[in-house]
């Protein structure tokens, strides 16, 4: 699952970096301040409609354009079209757009092809004892258990 937080902190830092600007100046135009932003930028923190309009005045970049380009990387998402980390793609008009690995999503894969190839974890000695009292299984195991 792709936060929109992580993607639209990405594309306003992605944004501030292409101005060559640094968080101290942006958040100093937008009256925000500089751990705010950078909170934000991290993809830690949801901004108001108020302040993102404001970080993109700060910007010079139309708000439309910001949450466009957050949709159509989104949309990339959910119809799987993700590029390896660190990879660009283009838009519709043939621009860059970032492409933003999706590290939750990575890890729980890894973790689920983890689990389908580990062992059964072995049962506790009261499960054991559990079953031989349904008369699952024999004393035999029971000793072998405890």
């Amino acid at each position: 699952m792709v936060l929109l937080r992580e993607l639209l902190g990405e594309t306003l830092r992605r944004r501030r970096r292409a101005q060559k600007r640094t968080l101290r100046d942006v958040s100093k135009q937008a009256n925000v301040s500089l751990g705010y932003l950078s909170e934000i930028e991290r993809g830690h923190k949801e901004p108001s409609s108020e302040l993102l309009a404001s970080v993109c005045g700060a910007l010079q970049v139309r708000l439309s354009e910001v949450l466009a380009e957050v949709s159509r990387e989104v949309a990339q998402h959910e119809r799987g079209e993700a590029a390896p980390p660190g990879r660009e793609a283009t838009d519709q008009q043939g621009r860059q757009v970032a492409v933003l690995p999706l590290p939750r999503e990575q890890a729980a894969a890894e973790e689920s092809r983890r689990r389908r190839h580990a062992p059964p974890p072995s049962p506790t000695i009261a499960q054991v004892r559990s079953r031989h009292r349904r008369g699952e299984v024999t004393d035999s195991v029971v000793r072998a258990a405890a």
